[in-house]
């Protein structure tokens, strides 16, 4: 997980159990990571054209209640994009920002999120899965031995989880700190040089006869 975000990649939290739905927004949202803790749609990862046009739809909704629109509506019309948008937003709202399919998933319980696992297996996207006793360890890339049903469990691996990622992100903010100074040397030596006034080569003095 640590090395994932250290390479600027994007983990995404799956909980939907209700044990596990404030702990999963919790901690995703502290490593800025997407997240799923209400319904797993069919297709998020294998049908993410189409999900990413209902995140389109959200945000013209959203933007529809902040630029005016709104008030050219009747408030009939108004009350029925407002439900749309709750309806969108309840399934959607943690993979607001999402552009792409994640480049791995972090799964709670990967019994009940069957259907996450095998969509992201067809599009060959890790799975890092806490695996219970009733669980198939064969399906996860990654099998972090648990239980996947206490609160206190399921918040201690998705605080573990946001750590790691937190980390391998410092890691990656050093080394772009770190390259910064040599850019910025470069940089200068060169505006330097475009300073610095051209000479002409000299003439060879011609010798007299």
């Amino acid at each position: 997980m640590q090395d994932l975000a250290s390479q600027g990649r994007t983990i995404m939290f799956v909980g939907t159990k209700r044990q596990a739905q404030e702990a999963v927004a919790e901690e995703a949202q502290r490593a800025g990571m997407p997240y799923v803790n209400e319904r797993w749609l069919g297709g998020l990862l294998t049908n993410f054209v189409t999900i990413r046009k209902s995140l389109d739809r959200l945000r013209e909704l959203e933007a529809m209640s902040t630029d005016g629109r709104h008030e050219r509506l009747t408030k009939k019309e108004v009350a029925q994009l407002e439900k749309e948008r709750v309806k969108i937003e309840k399934n959607l709202k943690g993979i607001k920002g999402m552009k792409n399919v994640p480049d791995a998933i972090f799964v709670i319980d990967t019994r009940k999120e069957s259907i996450a696992v095998q969509e992201a297996r067809k599009l060959k996207i890790p799975v890092i899965g806490i695996v219970d006793t009733n669980c198939d360890p064969d399906e996860v890339d990654h099998v972090i031995p648990g239980n996947d049903d206490a609160l206190r469990a399921i918040k201690l691996f998705a605080g573990r989880m946001a750590d790691a990622i937190l980390a391998g992100r410092g890691i990656r903010e050093s080394r772009a700190a770190e390259s910064a100074p040599d850019k910025g040397a470069e940089k200068g030596e060169e505006d330097a040089a475009r300073r610095r006034p051209k000479t002409r080569p000299m003439s060879t003095p011609v010798p007299m006869a």
